[in-house]
């Protein structure tokens, strides 16, 4: 039997709508005689971003975290500081054609969550970045208290969403995030570039 169409859509944040420029922290690193990528490896330690991530602890809690694990490899804690600071100050950059999707599908009827494994900084990332507004919903795992792609993160995103699991389109640019929202019923599709918007308007009802 043919699925029904997805009457809302569960578009990730990081990877789908907002992209990151790697040579904004490859120039961090070699103004400060890092190694290349070493930013990117401690910041994203499982053990150190699981916690800031289901708001166990705060984005500058975290953030001092990296400094402090950076202290060694640059000599000095103020030099670490001041390093993880310019990293940080770069908040990525918003796909205009996943943007445009947005509000294609929105101004159709579809009602789309931001669904995202994010920081107590969220917010003010939305609202620098001029997306206040553009979603029915935001599902930030920090306020929820739970990540994807376990049940709950997606029961939950489902409930915000007033839509029913088999209803809903989960797109996101990570395999484990897939598996776990078609374990939770949810269509997914795995996000790999602008390809992927033909599609998404194909498999929404609208």
């Amino acid at each position: 039997m043919a699925r029904e169409r997805a009457t809302a859509l569960l578009v990730d944040f990081d990877g789908v709508l907002r992209r990151w420029d790697p040579a904004v922290a490859a120039g961090v690193e070699r103004e400060y005689g890092l190694s290349e990528g070493v930013l990117g490896e401690i910041a994203m330690q499982w053990g150190r971003l699981r916690p800031v991530l289901t708001g166990r602890v705060s984005h500058a809690e975290w953030v001092a975290s990296v400094a402090d694990a950076l202290t060694e490899s640059v000599g000095s804690p103020e030099r670490a500081r001041a390093a993880v600071e310019q990293w940080q100050r770069y908040r990525g950059e918003i796909d205009p054609d996943v943007l445009a999707l947005i509000r294609e599908v929105r101004a159709a009827g579809v009602r789309v969550g931001l669904g995202t494994n994010a920081t107590d900084l969220l917010d003010a990332d939305l609202a620098a970045l001029g997306l206040v507004g553009e979603f029915d919903v935001v599902v930030n795992s920090s306020v929820i208290g739970v990540h994807k792609p376990a049940p709950e993160y997606f029961q939950a995103a489902c409930a915000a969403l007033e839509t029913p699991p088999g209803r809903v389109l989960c797109v996101d640019d990570q395999d484990w995030v897939i598996r776990g929202a078609r374990a939770g019923g949810l269509s997914a599709y795995r996000w790999s570039g602008p390809e992927g918007l033909r599609y998404v308007r194909a498999a929404l009802a609208y």
